[in-house]
């Protein structure tokens, strides 16, 4: 089973019949989108939080679940948020009702 969308097997199959061709500045593109990588996943900070034993002990199950240190895990879940990937339900609702409120 395939975990490519429609776009992506296109692609694919354009590579696989010879159909697609090097840009003219494809050694400089590669280069940046290298950097851009080793930028984003460059780790040289460290933060010292403070849990409930019990968060941490749920945060280490989530971690074992997904086969992953709960360090990964964390961080991961920051990063998420940091680029809006993750969402406050509770915020949402609490500005949809401000926004009815205000219309009503």
């Amino acid at each position: 089973m395939s975990k490519l969308d429609t776009e992506e097997e296109e692609i694919l199959e354009a590579f696989e019949a010879g159909k697609m061709k090097k840009s003219k500045n494809s050694k400089r593109q590669i280069k940046q989108h290298m950097e851009a990588a080793k930028a984003t996943f460059k780790k040289d900070a460290r933060i010292n939080i403070r849990l409930s034993s019990r968060d941490l002990r749920s945060l280490q199950a989530k971690a074992l679940m997904e086969g992953m240190p709960y360090q990964t895990l964390v961080s991961s879940i920051l990063h998420k948020f940091i680029d809006g990937q993750l969402v406050d339900k509770s915020a949402n609702k609490a500005n949809s009702v401000d926004t009815k409120k205000r219309r009503g």
